[in-house]
C-alpha cells in the first residue's frame, strides 16, 4: 500500500511494499497542509492543499511535488477530492467557502458556484475566525457522477444533484459543524457525516439524516469510516470537545458500531475501542481505507497504524516517526492498494 499523509507541517508518503520493510518521505516541510486525496486508479498521484500556499500535486508517490490550481481565487486550501467514478476528477475547497473542479488531473480548474447564494450563508461562521468560513469536506458520490456532498465548517451541510448548478441548503437532520463525510460503493444512497455537533447518518443521498448518539460518550466527532466490506460497520474518531481533540496533549477516542439496524426495540450501541487511537495523549484520528473489507488505516500525532479486523487491533506502520510530530495533529490520510 502507499499512504498519504497530509500532517500539519508536513506530506508524509509511507510506502509498504510486499516483502520490503515500509520507508517514508518528507515533503512541503514547513507549510500548513489542511488536506490530501488520492485514487487507487493512479497511485502515482496525490493532491494535497495548503492553506499558506494553495494547491500541490505529486506524480511520482510522494517523491516530488508541484503548485497547481492557477485558477484558485485563493491560497488557502482546506478540502480536496477525488472522485471515485474518475480520477482525472479533483474537487477542491477553499477559505473562504469557495468550490472549485478539473476534469484534467488539476492541469485546469473552474469555479463551482452556488454554494454561498443558498439560505444558511449569511450565518456561516468559523469560530477561531469568526468572520469567515471554509469547506471543510468534500464528498462525491461513488454511484453518481453528479451528487456531491459538501461541508461547510461552520454552519451547514449541502448536496447537489446535478454536479454543482444547484444546491440543497441544511436537508433535515443535518449537522451544522460537519468535519468529515463519508459514502460507501455498495449502499447507494448512505452518506456518513462526522461532526462538532456529533454523528449522523442518511439512507436517501443526503436528503434527509438520522443522528445516531447511543453509547457515544465524544461527541466532537472529527473522522468517519465504514467498512469496505459492510456498510453497517462504522469506525469514527471523536473528543470531548475541540480543545482535547487538537490541543497536545491531546485526549480522543476511536468508536465502532457493527450494526446500523433497529429491531424489536433494540437500538444499536457504539462501543469505545481501547488502543493506540483512544486515551490521553492522543490527538484525534484521521481514518482512511484501501478499500479491503475490515481494513482500515488511521494517523495520529503518534503514528500511523493499521488494522486487518476493523478496529479490534491496530498495528503501528513501523516507520520513524519525526519527533516533531509528537504535539501535531494529522491533517488527512488517503490510502491506496498494494501497488502493481
Amino acid at each position: 500500500m502507499r499512504a498519504y499523509l497530509a500532517h500539519r507541517d508536513r506530506l508524509v508518503t509511507i510506502d509498504d511494499a510486499t516483502g520490503e520493510a515500509p520507508t517514508a518521505t518528507e515533503r512541503l516541510l514547513g507549510h500548513d497542509l489542511e488536506a490530501v486525496a488520492a485514487h487507487e486508479a493512479a497511485p502515482e498521484r496525490a493532491v494535497v492543499g495548503t492553506f499558506d500556499d494553495g494547491l500541490y500535486r505529486t506524480t511520482d508517490g510522494g517523491q516530488t511535488v508541484e503548485q497547481i490550481g492557477d485558477a484558485l481565487d485563493h491560497d488557502a486550501v482546506t478540502a480536496v477530492a477525488v472522485s471515485p467514478l474518475d480520477p482525472e476528477e479533483i474537487w477542491v475547497g477553499t477559505e473562504p467557502s469557495r468550490l472549485y473542479r478539473s476534469r484534467d488531473g488539476g492541469e485546469s480548474f473552474e469555479r463551482v458556484r452556488g454554494i454561498t447564494d443558498v439560505p444558511s450563508a449569511s450565518q456561516w461562521a468559523f469560530p477561531p475566525r469568526p468572520e469567515t468560513h471554509h469547506v471543510r469536506w468534500i464528498e462525491p458520490d461513488p454511484t453518481d457522477p453528479d451528487r456531491i456532498h459538501v461541508g461547510i465548517e461552520a454552519g451547514a451541510l449541502l448536496y447537489t444533484e446535478d454536479g454543482g448548478a444547484t444546491w440543497t441548503d441544511r436537508p433535515p437532520g443535518s449537522r451544522s459543524d460537519n468535519h468529515q463525510l463519508a459514502t460507501h460503493p455498495n449502499a447507494a444512497g448512505r452518506v456518513y457525516a462526522a461532526a462538532g455537533d456529533g454523528y449522523a447518518e442518511s439512507t436517501d443521498g443526503g436528503m434527509t439524516w438520522t443522528v445516531h448518539h447511543d453509547g457515544l460518550d465524544h461527541r466532537y466527532v472529527w473522522s468517519v469510516l465504514p467498512d469496505p466490506g459492510d456498510p453497517e460497520r462504522v469506525l469514527v474518531s471523536s473528543a470531548t470537545g475541540p480543545g482535547s481533540a487538537h490541543s497536545h496533549p491531546g485526549e480522543s477516542y476511536c468508536y465502532r458500531r457493527t450494526n446500523a439496524q433497529e429491531s424489536e426495540g433494540h437500538k444499536t450501541k457504539w462501543e469505545r475501542l481501547e488502543g493506540p487511537l483512544s486515551g490521553d495523549g492522543v490527538l484525534r484520528a484521521v481514518l482512511a481505507s484501501d478499500g479491503d473489507a475490515s481494513h482500515a488505516y488511521a494517523a495520529t500525532n503518534q503514528g500511523c497504524y493499521h488494522s486487518t479486523d476493523f478496529g479490534s487491533s491496530w498495528s503501528r506502520i513501523d516507520v520513524d516517526w519525526p519527533e516533531e510530530l509528537a504535539d501535531q495533529t494529522a491533517r488527512g490520510l488517503a490510502v491506496v492498494p498494494d501497488l502493481p
